[in-house]
């Protein structure tokens, strides 16, 4: 809530316990998750064996961004950079996500937007998938299984030469030609343990499976020079390590359910700013505030993919006095532009990814590689994932 300082961002009991230095209470509660990281290491293994005999593919070629860990990894972004970059090298790109936090009811695929148009609202698409769309330039659909939604696309708008998932990792139901696996500078691997015991959603090696592991730094200057979270060597031992960064670049306000958000200068600086966000982990957020010396005067900090209530409004409203402003997040800025808020009084920090041009080049071609020369269909780049979930101690 706010008030006159900020706290700092609230950690679930849970996410308290998957790090390394525990009270002697916490590792007693700790212990007794760590069965039940055998039990779902035993159930991805079930899982991993069953994808693998009913994988299918898509026509188009089917580039994967996702990671290892529970929270915001900056898939998202990534994947709207990645898009857009390949949209430049000439090529028809679409976007196909889960839509987390849409309506359970919702169509087992919608189109979202179609080049030119937003055809769904958070609740049919999620907010992510909305959010994108208010910067991308090709289709963008949502379905649990992401090659409904590469058909979708194909079917209304014709054929694509590439379609980027976001945040598909996992999906292993659908084979891919490249795998990229993105992890947190700032985070690493915590503990390293499989849920609940620990943030990982998959075994380490399960890293193998990448064609591409690229390292993403959160935040300007000030993040460079904080010292990174260690990486396990296996990961680091990656035959192709990419370096990437997610910065700030730009503020938007509202502009309707239809309209495609304007950009304005990042114009912070010592501006009473009241931060909104419902995120998996906050603490970027905040910090990207602060270094842009934002005076940061309260914070109202909700779930993940919160769907915000006319209570919500009625409190943020309230705490912008003397001059304040909110800040939030263009997932949640797709949620909040429906309430009226007063001219100029919310605003949302966009993001971009930026890599070093040897790294962006190296990662381009070896995309549009598989474009032109793509492998031989029945194997793609997917090992055999049922190795990497079975055995070990949840680890």
């Amino acid at each position: 809530m706010p008030g006159s300082t900020p706290a700092p961002p609230n950690r679930s009991r849970l996410e308290r316990l998957w790090q390394g230095d525990l009270a002697l209470h916490e590792r007693l509660l700790w212990a007794a998750l760590a069965p039940a990281a055998g039990a779902y290491r035993v159930a991805l293994a079930a899982r991993a064996l069953w994808w693998r005999r009913m994988k299918r593919r898509a026509r188009p070629l089917v580039v994967s961004v996702g990671n290892l860990t529970v929270g915001g990894n900056a898939k998202t972004p990534f994947t709207l950079f990645l898009a857009s970059r390949l949209r430049m090298r000439g090529m028809r790109v679409a976007i196909v996500s889960r839509g987390w936090g849409r309506t359970p009811g919702a169509a087992r695929a919608t189109l979202v937007f179609d080049g030119e148009r937003l055809l769904a609202g958070p609740d049919e698409a999620g907010d992510e998938a909305v959010m994108m769309a208010k910067s991308f330039g090709g289709p963008i659909a949502v379905a649990r299984r992401r090659i409904d939604g590469i058909e979708l696309i194909e079917r209304r708008l014709g054929p694509l030469d590439a379609v980027v998932l976001d945040d598909a990792f996992q999906h292993v139901r659908l084979g891919r030609d490249v795998d990229l696996l993105l992890m947190s500078a700032a985070r690493g691997v915590g503990n390293g343990w499989l849920l609940p015991a620990g943030p990982m959603r998959e075994p380490l090696r399960a890293a193998r499976r990448a064609d591409a592991l690229i390292v993403i730094q959160a935040g300007g200057a000030a993040a460079a020079n904080r010292a990174p979270a260690a990486i396990p060597r296996s990961i680091e031992d990656h035959p192709c390590v990419l370096r990437a960064a997610l910065r700030p670049r730009a503020l938007v306000a509202p502009a309707g359910a239809a309209a495609r958000w304007t950009e304005m200068p990042l114009s912070l600086m010592g501006r009473r700013v009241v931060a909104v966000s419902g995120l998996a982990d906050a603490g970027g957020f905040y910090r990207m505030l602060r270094e842009l010396e934002a005076d940061l005067v309260g914070v109202f900090e909700y779930p993940d993919h919160h769907v915000y209530t006319v209570a919500d409004w009625h409190s943020i409203v309230a705490a912008l006095r003397d001059g304040a402003v909110a800040v939030t997040t263009e997932k949640d800025l797709v949620k909040l532009e429906r309430f009226p808020f007063e001219r100029d009084s919310l605003y949302a920090l966009r993001l971009e990814v930026v890599m070093d041009p040897d790294d962006e080049t190296r990662l381009i071609e070896m995309i549009v590689a598989q474009h032109v020369h793509p492998r031989a269909a029945a194997g793609g780049n997917l090992d055999p994932v049922a190795k990497e979930v079975i055995g070990g101690n949840g680890r």
